[in-house]
């Protein structure tokens, strides 16, 4: 038990726990429609984008989440509006400002002299050091995302699987694919200093694509998904700390075996499917 209850006596490790479990709830929520939608490469490239605006953040000493939150949401309605505008397919709009973007950020941080771990630590997250005043921020923006998702979330879910359905309907699609894209743009803020650039797209991702894996109604598959989120959280952030490992990775790759176990074990899965096709020749008629 003091395994358990002795890292909570630590001020980090209980803003840690707050702010991981957070993430994954936000992730899971918006996750699911991103993965519903088939655009979790959206994910990585706004991630991605969110750097200039980080490095910004630092240059002018401003909170990084304002930076982190304009650089990506800014690129976010560029993709909706260069893929609708320009006639060109959505993948090749984030192809090309996610490269321009992350070069641009690659480009404002060579600029600083020295070594800057803070700046490093948005590549690779670093959910211990998050301080009382990122936990404020970092609640306000996450609280904020789910409650837009559950004021729209029929409309969403509508737009996602009958987009000229919703149109008809009089759902302004359009905007609602905006106001997507800055949902996702924010989600992936949120998620940043927990497990950095490189990995938020996992936060992202694998717990719905894991939720997927054992249901396939909506509501189940959003709450599952957040279920995998905090369980991955916690027991990441607690492996972290009792092997002194990174706690980003740590939280991706508890999440990385929970997909694996719903793919093999899962009703849909490997398993399940190998049954059924040993079940099949016996039960047909003689």
């Amino acid at each position: 038990m003091d395994v358990l209850l002795e890292p909570l006596g630590l001020g980090f490790f209980v803003r840690a726990l707050v702010a991981s479990t957070l993430v994954g709830v936000v992730c899971a929520v918006v996750g699911t429609y991103v993965v519903l939608r088939g655009v979790a490469f959206i994910g990585d490239a706004i991630a991605h984008a969110g750097f200039p605006g980080v490095v910004a953040a630092y240059l002018l000493n401003v909170p990084f989440y304002l930076g982190a939150a304009v650089a990506a949401v800014a690129t976010a309605l560029a993709i909706g509006f260069v893929s609708k505008r320009a006639g060109l397919r959505q993948d090749t709009a984030i192809g090309v400002l996610f490269a321009g973007t992350f070069a641009f950020g690659v480009f404002l941080f060579s600029t600083i002299q020295g070594y800057v771990a803070d700046l490093f630590s948005f590549l690779f997250g670093n959910v211990l050091a998050i301080g009382p005043g990122d936990l404020v921020g970092l609640v306000v923006l996450g609280l904020g995302v789910i409650g837009v998702v559950l004021v729209l979330w029929k409309e969403l879910l509508y737009a996602t699987f009958d987009p000229l359905g919703a149109a008809a309907s009089g759902i302004r699609v359009e905007r609602l694919e905006y106001l997507f894209l800055a949902l996702v743009a924010l989600t992936i803020v949120v998620s940043l200093q927990a497990v950095g650039i490189i990995l938020v797209v996992a936060m992202l991702v694998t717990p719905a694509a894991t939720a997927q894996m054992l249901t396939v109604r909506f509501v189940r598959l959003m709450v599952l998904a957040a279920v995998v989120g905090i369980t991955s959280a916690v027991l990441g952030l607690y492996l972290s700390y009792w092997l002194d490992v990174a706690s980003g990775a740590t939280i991706v790759l508890v999440q990385t075996g929970l997909f694996l176990v719903a793919l093999a074990f899962g009703p849909h899965g490997a398993i399940a499917r190998r049954r059924a096709n040993v079940r099949a020749p016996a039960e047909q008629p003689a």
